[in-house]
């Protein structure tokens, strides 16, 4: 059975937290951006806006991550922060959608979000940019978001630290459980 390319991508892509210094310009997000928005949507809005951290703006970002650090995580975390987060990774993009109370409008668009994530990802690593997809605790806080740019009333389903990597240096594939101890078939009623 030979592997597709689109199947080889899938199956290559590596979450890269270790990236080297190259500068990835904005032209290059834009053109992963422009790809990755023909994810599935399942209304007739697409849900999702983006708000780039890149070059100087990267203070910016790492300025709000470190206001939700407590005296103590700031002092033990600060500087290694910087490093990574206004030197050696890139840009740092938020994907963000409207904060919905009904519960399918709201599914839809954060499964619409998440392959627009996915998409972006494999596109990425298609030309060895490395992307790291976050959803950790600074994402929710109030202040965070304020300082970010995320508008009252919207969520962010994602923050994604991006960056080119070196090839040596990609984390090894973890096991994955087997389909056939996963699946449920039905075949008659």
């Amino acid at each position: 059975m030979t592997i597709s390319t689109m199947e080889q991508l899938i199956r290559a892509r590596r979450t890269v937290r270790l990236f080297n210094e190259k500068v990835l310009q904005k032209e290059t997000i834009l053109e992963l951006l422009e790809a990755a928005v023909w994810a599935p949507v399942h209304s007739r809005k697409e849900p999702w806006r983006f708000i780039l951290f890149m070059e100087e703006g990267r203070k910016q970002f790492a300025d709000a991550v470190l206001h939700t650090f407590s005296k103590e995580e700031r002092e033990q975390y600060e500087k290694k922060l910087r490093i990574d987060y206004c030197e050696r990774m890139q840009a740092h993009l938020l994907i963000v959608i409207e904060a919905d109370p009904r519960q399918r409008e709201w599914e839809d668009a954060v499964g619409a979000a998440s392959a627009l994530i996915q998409n972006l990802q494999l596109l990425a690593w298609d030309k060895e940019i490395g992307v790291v997809w976050k959803t950790n605790a600074y994402n929710f806080e109030p202040d965070f978001c304020r300082l970010t740019g995320v508008k009252p009333g919207e969520r962010i389903i994602g923050t994604l630290h991006l960056g080119y990597y070196d090839p040596d240096k990609v984390p090894k594939p973890r096991p994955r459980t087997p389909v056939n101890e996963l699946l449920t078939c039905i075949t008659s009623a």
